[in-house]
């Protein structure tokens, strides 16, 4: 097998895991009206419509790292105080549909990229000094992430109306 057939393998694995777990945070939300996905019914602050534009952001984020390292991704700054609350005037369909969106774009760009590219990342506390991540680690680090917050978004569900992803 070639180098650019594994490369494809591998890019089709990491993007088929990457929608899988797109899809347990996206099937969480079914069904929900704008103030329930408002809700922040646990002992956090976290709220189901917050999930999913918090994960968008994110995914946005590491993409710019991915395409042009530090410098891009912190180009565009994140809202700390806002970037988990889904705010009045935001609905949960277009928070769905911005997350698509991030989504589909995230895909375009990793089939252009090499997956062995990489960047240092930016100077941050939780960094180790100096490190750098290949474009293969930031999608490693989006299916973290994802599947990190659909298990939040679980758990937020069931308390909202006892309803789970899985089992």
């Amino acid at each position: 097998m070639s180098t650019t057939a594994i490369a494809s393998t591998e890019l089709t694995d990491l993007l088929s895991t990457l929608a899988r777990h797109r899809g347990f945070l996206r099937f969480t939300v079914r069904e929900l009206t704008d103030e329930q996905a408002r809700l922040t019914p646990t002992t956090s602050q976290l709220s189901l419509g917050g999930l999913i534009k918090h994960v968008r952001d994110m995914e946005e984020s590491w993409m710019r790292f991915a395409v042009g390292g530090a410098e891009l991704m912190e180009s565009v700054q994140g809202d700390w105080v806002n970037g988990f609350r889904m705010l009045e005037g935001e609905t949960l369909e277009g928070l769905l549909k911005d997350y698509e969106e991030a989504a589909a774009k995230t895909e375009r760009l990793l089939r252009d990229l090499d997956l062995d590219t990489a960047h240092p990342l930016p100077v941050a506390p939780w960094f180790e000094p100096g490190a750098s991540w290949s474009v293969r680690r930031v999608v490693l680090h989006l299916i973290a992430e994802t599947a990190q917050h659909a298990g939040h978004a679980d758990i937020i569900r069931e308390t909202i109306d006892g309803q789970k992803t899985m089992g």
